[in-house]
């Protein structure tokens, strides 16, 4: 398995040096991120890449609370607007905490899970953190695969930057990130409806 180096972390903000600055919104803004691609294109779907137990990287491990070597209920998908691949999603959910606070977890299959985490008052979300990847992690090689054989035309990143965060329901944590693909900048800037 790759390992970060301990100098990449996930920060609380994106640093502006490094950063692209159109990406900046993408990164920071807390509201739900398939509603804000909704608003720029016609029609958003997702393509179901992968839900079952799996292991978390060890970051993810860290913020979760995990044992070492515990396994996690593991959902990826790509988001779509229009049919082109703008973001790759990784929700990571504690087995633990897959009856009960979140059982509405195993239900969703291929649609979105946005929807759900920001109607539900019950729900609370942690600040979000942004990282970089790149070919040191495991993280950037499944965002990789997914968009190669998704989409092998679209161009592959060299790095990819994500936000992620963690959210509460019931004192049970659920972890979404958000890997941005390159499609995403196609998308308007403004809503157009």
């Amino acid at each position: 398995m790759l390992i970060r180096p301990p100098s990449e972390t996930w920060l609380a903000a994106p640093p502006r040096t490094r950063a692209p600055s159109h990406l900046i919104p993408w990164l920071t803004d807390p509201s739900s991120l398939t509603a804000r691609i909704r608003a720029r294109c016609e029609r958003v779907s997702v393509n179901l890449l992968s839900q079952g137990l799996a292991s978390a990287v060890p970051d993810e491990a860290t913020l979760l609370g995990l044992r070492p070597g515990e396994r996690v209920w593991v959902r990826e998908v790509l988001l779509l607007a229009d049919g082109r691949p703008v973001v790759f999603a990784r929700t990571l959910l504690p087995r633990g905490h897959v009856r009960g606070a979140w059982n509405l977890f195993h239900g969703f299959g291929a649609r979105p899970l946005g929807a759900a985490l920001f109607a539900d008052r019950a729900i609370a979300r942690a600040p979000l953190a942004c990282a970089r990847l790149d070919a040191r992690d495991a993280r950037y090689h499944r965002v990789r695969a997914a968009l190669a054989a998704h989409a092998p035309s679209e161009l592959v990143p060299r790095e990819v930057w994500g936000r992620r965060s963690l959210f509460h329901r019931h004192h049970r944590a659920l972890m979404v990130s958000e890997f941005f693909l390159p499609a995403i900048f196609d998308l308007p800037r403004c809503p157009t409806r």
